[in-house]
C-alpha cells in the first residue's frame, strides 16, 4: 500500500527517472483536491453505521430469502457477519478515498475475498447489491453540498463510484 506520493517516488526510482513535470502535476491536484477529500472522509465516516444499516435493511427488503430460516443471513449471529463485513468493505473504500489509491481497498481487503465467501457459502450477487447500496448512500451524503470545502467534485466522486464498484466485483 503506496500513498499517491511515495508511488510516483518509488516508480521514478524503479525507472531512475527523476519524477516528471506531468507527475508533479497529479500530485499537486491531489493536495488541491486534499480537503475534499477529508470531507469525503468525515462525510462518510461520521454516517458509516447510517450507511451499512440502510444498505442492509434495504437489501432484505429486496431479498427477503436471506434473512428467512435456513436463508444466508438467518440468525443473528449471520446477519453481524454481514453488517460486519460491509462495514469493514465501507472502511476501507474510505482509506482508498483518502489516500487516492485503490491499492488499500484491493490488498488488504478484497484480495482473496470472493472466494472466502465461496467457501462460506456467502451469495455474492447479494453482498455486491449491499455495496450498491452503500455507494449510493455514500455518494449521496458526500454530494451534499452543506458544510464542505465548495468546488468540483466530479472526478473525486468519480473515483469514489469506482472503489464501491471495484468491491462489488470483487464479491459478485
Amino acid at each position: 500500500m503506496l500513498d499517491a506520493f511515495t508511488k510516483v517516488v518509488s516508480q521514478s526510482d524503479a525507472r531512475g527517472q527523476l519524477v516528471t513535470n506531468a507527475q508533479i502535476d497529479a500530485l499537486m491536484a491531489v493536495v488541491k483536491d486534499g480537503a475534499k477529500r477529508t470531507d469525503v472522509v468525515n462525510r462518510i465516516t461520521s454516517n458509516s453505521n447510517a450507511i451499512v444499516t440502510n444498505a442492509a435493511r434495504i437489501l432484505f427488503e429486496e431479498q427477503p430469502q436471506l434473512i428467512a430460516p435456513g436463508g444466508n443471513a438467518y440468525t443473528n449471529r449471520r446477519v453481524s457477519a454481514c453488517l460486519r463485513d460491509m462495514d469493514i468493505i465501507l472502511r476501507y473504500v474510505t482509506y482508498a478515498v483518502f489516500l487516492g489509491d485503490a491499492s488499500v481497498l484491493e490488498d488488504r481487503c478484497l484480495n482473496g475475498l470472493r472466494e472466502t465467501y465461496v467457501a462460506l457459502g456467502v451469495p455474492g450477487p447479494s453482498m455486491a447489491n449491499s455495496i450498491i447500496k452503500m455507494k449510493e448512500a455514500a455518494i449521496a451524503l458526500a454530494n451534499d453540498k452543506n458544510g464542505v470545502t465548495q468546488g468540483d467534485c466530479s472526478s473525486l466522486m468519480a473515483e469514489l463510484s469506482g472503489y464501491f464498484d471495484r468491491a462489488a466485483a470483487a464479491v459478485g
